[in-house]
């Protein structure tokens, strides 16, 4: 006859699961979760004349050949009798009259984007694009806090203006002017320090993406939604934009001026760019 014995054994408790972690992200490798809102996917272009640049490269002798022979007309007698032509140098500021259409536009001159964006507590940064969907031109960080510079919109009319030295490298062509990377900045004529040109950093970039849709307008932006300086409590992102209108007076002077959404009515910024 079989025999057959049987064993029991007291069922064990499952090991307890380990929580389930989310994969790094690519902006932050290795960092665990947080309860901090996403950062968004930068989706900035490049800007469009750049685009232009590479495509008119075969264009440049073409137009080297039509200024030579603007040039050598130029340098023939003028027997024709002098005339006088309205002038045509933007004036700006004042009461009266000035270049402004329709809309407050300046005529001839090109409209830019332009973003004034800080913690309170930290710099303020001066941002200036072709489209705001574009990937910025000029990065240019002052040496205000941004909530200082807030107040100083206050005022009827705010002027910044930036001035650098004219030093060549030698042997090298000279630098463009939005290309200069030191400049000494001053606010409604008082002297406030340096102001530096820069790459945008990831955050700039966050902060730029943020408000892409944006077309003129200030607010706040959360500290957790773009990020802190490390160490510091600086405090919420305050930002400005507005339409500019961008003038070239030379190699060595461009202006910038801001567009009010309303008309004629609000502050006025005027930031200008010398080389001496």
């Amino acid at each position: 006859m079989l025999h057959y014995s049987y064993s029991y054994s007291t069922p064990q408790p499952s090991p307890p699961m380990s929580p389930l972690v989310a994969p790094a992200t690519p902006r932050t490798p290795g960092a665990p979760a947080s309860d901090a809102s996403p950062l968004p996917t930068i989706t900035l272009t490049a800007p469009p004349s750049n685009k232009r640049r590479r495509r008119g490269g075969a264009a440049r002798s073409s137009l080297r050949a039509i200024r030579a022979v603007r040039a050598l007309f130029r340098s023939l007698p003028i027997l024709a009798p002098a005339c006088r032509f309205p002038g045509v140098i933007p004036r700006h500021g004042g009461g009266g009259g000035g270049p402004r259409g329709h809309g407050g536009h300046i005529g001839g001159a090109c409209r830019t984007t332009g973003t004034l964006f800080g913690h309170r507590r930290a710099r303020v940064t001066l941002a200036v694009q072709e489209t705001p969907g574009s990937v910025p031109v000029l990065l240019l960080e002052l040496a205000m806090q941004t909530g200082r510079f807030m107040q100083e919109m206050g005022a009827e009319h705010l002027r910044v203006a930036l001035e650098c030295e004219k030093k060549p490298p030698p042997g090298a062509g000279r630098t463009r002017l939005l290309h200069e990377p030191l400049w000494t900045a001053y606010v409604n004529g008082r002297k406030i320090g340096y102001a530096v040109r820069r790459e945008p950093t990831e955050d700039d970039l966050t902060v730029l993406q943020l408000l892409r849709t944006v077309s003129a307008g200030a607010g706040v932006l959360p500290a957790d939604a773009v990020g802190a300086p490390e160490g510091q409590d600086a405090g919420d992102l305050a930002y400005m934009r507005a339409h500019f209108d961008r003038v070239v007076g030379s190699r060595d002077s461009e202006s910038f001026y801001m567009l009010n959404p309303d008309g004629n009515h609000g502050p006025e910024l005027s930031i200008f760019f010398i080389r001496i």
